[in-house]
């Protein structure tokens, strides 16, 4: 045994410990891909809870029951068969279940603690049951095809139990922190946890497939033990003696302490993905563990990529990520082309395994259609599509790129408004992805387009029915509260709204599904008039329909009874869906709804007159050279000016070139920006570029390295050159920009992007 790490964490007077301890154990056991960038995520499989005899025999605590608890990825529980061999898998059907935390039956353990230890352990244990998931939260119990099938956990720790009674007094002495040789005293009650870890795809490296752990909790003695799985000749599972590791808590003269321990350093292998150097355990681990230890913070969504398997997703986003990446290198649209193309592939791959397992649930073999609404750049239309889904996009207006897309990619430049034309009867999903004042109409439309209609919505912008968006909540954030609201919508059209978390490089992550209904379809006429009444009591209301009253129930929906069986009958006559009295067919459904313009309006200060803008950097720079001194001292040293705050800055400002800021967005602070070769902005702060601050070139290059090899090379007049009283810092040659018309080259051409 070596300890590889050990830390200190700041805890006066224990407020946060050992909760907050278990707080972190529970990110690093359910999402370790926060720390491990190698990882996709893991699948936590089964639970059971075990305890440890004086004899050293362990056993089954009978208390637990006599059924393994299986779990779906990050969280959610769900019946499953008794035990049997260890060959044997557990099939378990979807659905909520009770959740075994770590304290369930510690009532005999804890009737020995010392008087003392009682507070102290039992937040330890409270805490310690975030491992179980949150309870009532439904979690997906049912194995997926792709995914390693679960084992039966009992019988798994009933062989490696034996073991520990046996010949194997060290590795029992590791896992309850006593001296080899010397049983620990007492029962000792524990908590298992089947997990497989899932590596990210990588074509480089094809053979790192999941890996299987099984993680022995010690609520107690304040210790986790991640025990890796293998296969033996004849596909038995069991404990594989090397890369076992331990994660500690320990409290000694008034400190709190953590630790890293490895049970066998000399038989530790490294693979650089799953069981990482054990350097990175003691120092990269182990640091983010001491933080998350003392943070208070409670995420309020769920963990990433819940409602589908990892490994399906996994591969199948390297899959498409190698397929589409070359649309990087041709991206026409003056958007960052890795963001926006690397995040419609990872919707796309979301929504391709959402999709395939939807049809392994309904039996049916024919790819689901779809219309996007609101599609923007059409990427996302043109992956699904290309992948085989029938389907199309819809945006009010035509963007470059599209015509590089192809005929087979359907793009139609049209304005949506929601009105009985614009439903959508042979369609079976609706996508929302950043669809601003589209995003809570879109639970609307596919109510009443079909029964058989869903939706995918991603929210961004927040907008009601009509107009912007308005919290009435001050304990949530504004995204939580929008899509609480939004979540409200698909309940009040009698939609069982399911929340999961996307792996895109967006703040804006958390998707809204719509895949069944709470209501059967005979009752379509009746819970469309719930459905406008509740739209007209957002009228003028841009926070909930009433305030302090509570979200509407599903329509049908008794207020104390659970959401009605869904039908799968024939679609009985749809009605009309106007919200007004007396409306005309085609009419809004709640008036006052703006469509977004045809032409986007710029403003980022892009639109300005260049007239006005060269005179607000000019007088900006003025006041900052006003400010400061020669560099150095020296009269004949380089003026660098000094350093304002934006509120400085605006109140020099006269009143009518406030206004046209005020226009624009960011104002000042975007112009400002806009101006990188003259000022710096960082952290509310305006100063001059010093250009000899700027990343060296290393003079022993040739000059022709030396230059930048932009096309943009001398195709502009140097602003110091031209306006600053000392002249530009550098010289000529090694100037970006142009020191006089004679050095002004031509700017580049734009060169016209390839079709795909």
């Amino acid at each position: 045994m070596a300890e590889v790490g050990r830390v200190a964490v700041s805890d006066p007077g224990s407020r946060l410990l050992p909760g907050g301890f278990w707080a972190a154990v529970a990110v690093w056991v359910e999402r370790p891909q926060v720390a491990n960038k190698r990882l996709c995520g893991v699948r936590l499989e089964a639970r059971r809870s075990v305890s440890l005899p004086p004899t050293g025999h362990t056993h089954l605590r009978p208390s637990a029951g006599p059924e393994p608890e299986r779990l779906a990825e990050a969280g959610g529980c769900g019946p499953d068969a008794g035990p049997g061999p260890v060959r044997r898998s557990l099939d378990g059907g979807p659905g909520p279940g009770p959740s075994a935390g770590p304290d369930h039956g510690r009532q005999e353990a804890q009737g020995r603690r010392q008087p003392e230890e009682e507070p102290r352990e039992a937040a330890a244990a409270a805490a310690a049951a975030q491992l179980s998931g949150t309870p009532g939260q439904p979690g997906q119990a049912a194995a997926r095809e792709g995914d390693l099938p679960a084992a039966d956990l009992g019988a798994l720790w009933d062989a490696f139990a034996q073991s520990l009674a046996g010949d194997n007094r060290e590795m029992l002495a590791f896992l309850t922190r006593t001296g080899a040789g010397s049983p620990p005293e007492g029962r000792r009650e524990l908590d298992l946890l089947l997990r497989t870890v899932v590596p990210k795809t990588n074509p480089h490296c094809p053979l790192r497939g999941p890996r299987r752990e099984m993680v022995v909790q010690d609520v107690l003695n304040g210790a986790v033990t991640f025990l890796p799985l293998e296969e033996d000749d004849e596909g038995n599972l069991k404990v594989k003696m090397s890369n076992v590791y331990q994660i500690q808590l320990s409290h000694s003269e008034g400190e709190w302490f953590i630790s890293v321990l490895i049970f066998c350093p000399e038989r530790w292998h490294s693979d650089g993905t799953v069981y990482p150097k054990p350097s990175w355990l003691g120092e990269e681990l182990l640091a983010r563990l001491a933080r998350w230890c003392v943070e208070s913070r409670q995420s309020g969504f769920k963990s990433t990529l819940s409602l589908i398997s990892i490994v399906k997703y996994s591969t199948t986003y390297q899959a498409l990520k190698e397929k589409y990446k070359a649309m990087v290198k041709v991206w026409p649209e003056v958007t960052d082309p890795e963001k926006f193309v690397y995040e419609d592939v990872a919707i796309a791959a979301y929504l391709l395994i959402l999709w395939e397992e939807e049809r392994a649930e309904r039996g049916e073999t024919a790819r689901q259609s779809f219309v996007d609404l609101g599609c923007g750049n059409g990427l996302l239309v043109h992956i699904l599509s290309s992948e085989g889904h029938p389907g199309r996009g819809i945006d009010v207006r035509r963007r470059k790129i599209w015509d590089m897309y192809g005929p087979q990619t359907r793009l139609e430049e049209s304005a949506i408004t929601p009105n009985d034309k614009t439903l959508f009867p042979d369609v079976d999903w609706l996508i929302g992805n950043h669809s601003d004042e589209l995003t809570p109409w879109i639970p609307v439309i596919a109510a009443r387009s079909s029964y058989a209609c869903r939706f995918f919505v991603l929210p961004c912008c927040f907008f009601d029915f009509v107009g912007k968006f308005q919290r009435t909540q001050s304990s949530k954030t504004q995204y939580r509260g929008y899509l609480d609201f939004v979540t409200e919508v698909g309940l009040a059209c009698g939609f069982h709204v399911e929340e999961d978390c996307l792996r895109i490089p967006s703040t804006k992550r958390v998707c809204l599904i719509g895949k069944s209904r709470t209501y059967p379809p005979a009752r379509e006429a009746a819970v469309d008039e719930e459905r406008t009444r509740y739209i007209n009591s957002r009228r003028g209301r841009p926070g909930s329909p009433r305030s302090g009253a509570p979200a509407p129930l599903p329509p049908g929906a008794a207020p104390s009874s659970s959401p009605g069986p869904e039908g799968h009958g024939a679609l009985d006559a749809w009605p009309a869906h106007t919200a007004e009295a007396g409306a005309p067919a085609g009419a809004l459904w709640l008036s006052g709804f703006q469509p977004r313009e045809k032409a986007e309006r710029l403003r980022n200060c892009a639109a300005l007159p260049r007239e006005f803008v060269d005179r607000v950097v000019l007088h900006v720079a003025r006041l900052l050279l006003g400010k400061g001194s020669p560099a150095g001292g020296s009269a004949q040293a380089w003026n660098r000016g000094g350093s304002l705050s934006l509120a400085e800055v605006a109140g020099e400002l006269d009143r009518e070139t406030l206004r046209r800021l005020k226009r624009e967005c960011g104002g000042l602070q975007t112009l400002l920006r806009n101006s990188p070769q003259v000022f710096q902005v960082l952290h509310g702060h305006v100063r001059i570029r010093d250009w000899r601050e700027e990343r060296p070139r290393k003079q022993e290059e040739p000059e022709a390295k030396r230059r930048p090899s932009s096309d943009t090379f001398k195709t502009r007049i140097c602003w110091f050159f031209a306006h600053h009283p000392d002249g530009c810092v550098l010289p000529a040659d090694c100037c970006p920009f142009a020191h006089g018309p004679g050095e002004l080259r031509p700017a580049p051409r734009t060169k016209k992007k390839p079709a795909l």
